[in-house]
């Protein structure tokens, strides 16, 4: 199938590793020139289709040289809004600095980029903003009360860009990862298995027990939602939240 989006201009953020870097990967492979970026670009290989450039999401002077960049360059037509998970914790006791953290690294600093963004999409009446969520937007993880409740935030805040832009040729769409066999999900095992006591191995076991598909999934699988968000077949989708979890997610 041809997508149609081959000579297209991408930003994907968060793209040095897991996700973010399946996806970048995915877009280039199609022939969009992707703009890969990360707090630290060492780990992207750079190549005809992918560009590494620095951002950190933490930083609103980084934020603001990134769209100075990519503003010089007419901006982008596809965006990947992908910002790292913050430390694991539970809701009771965070104090208000870790939740503006959480929240200038994860949701504001996306919601600038994409808005910036957003002005050449609507000149060219076309674009794609994509935001890659967690599952714990549908179904709270435990521990995880940082990103349980910035991640909600992005996700009421996509849902009504989607409907406001959407005469513009631009659609706007979530992608919820379940158990992706990631650096970012490891290392979550790895606290879990520190906490109870069990080996890593365990709780692996006794994740993809809870996983219908019986295992973890894989970042090129979770990339080819994105890759196919991205594309002019999916001009109809938009305000909607795609979870891509090998079935974890048991409600409606």
């Amino acid at each position: 199938m041809d997508l149609q989006i081959s000579g297209k201009k991408a930003l994907v953020l968060g793209a040095s590793r897991g996700l973010g870097a399946a996806i970048a990967k995915g877009l280039a492979a199609e022939g969009v020139k992707v703009f890969a970026a990360a707090r630290n670009t060492d780990k992207i290989e750079p190549s005809d289709n992918i560009t590494p450039i620095a951002v950190d999401l933490a930083d609103p002077a980084s934020v603001t040289r990134l769209i100075a960049s990519l503003t010089e360059q007419e901006g982008v037509d596809i965006l990947v809004n992908n910002s790292g998970g913050p430390k694991a914790g539970p809701a009771l006791g965070q104090s208000r600095e870790s939740w503006l953290a959480a929240f200038e690294a994860m949701a504001t600093s996306i919601f600038t980029i994409s808005g910036a963004m957003l002005e050449g999409m609507i000149a060219r009446k076309w674009g794609r903003i994509i935001t890659i969520g967690s599952s714990g937007v549908e179904q709270p993880i435990p521990n995880l009360a940082l990103s349980n409740g910035v991640r909600a935030a992005v996700a009421g805040w996509s849902k009504t860009l989607a409907a406001e832009v959407a005469r513009h040729g631009i659609t706007v769409n979530m992608i919820l990862p379940g158990r992706i066999d990631t650096d970012r999900v490891r290392e979550l095992d790895g606290i879990k298995a520190e906490k109870t006591g069990a080996s890593i191995e365990d709780v692996q076991s006794a994740s993809r027990n809870d996983i219908p598909a019986g295992r973890y999934g894989r970042p090129e699988e979770f990339a080819a939602a994105a890759v196919f968000l991205a594309s002019a077949q999916a001009s109809y989708v938009t305000g909607s939240s795609i979870r891509v979890d090998g079935g974890m997610i048991r409600g409606l």
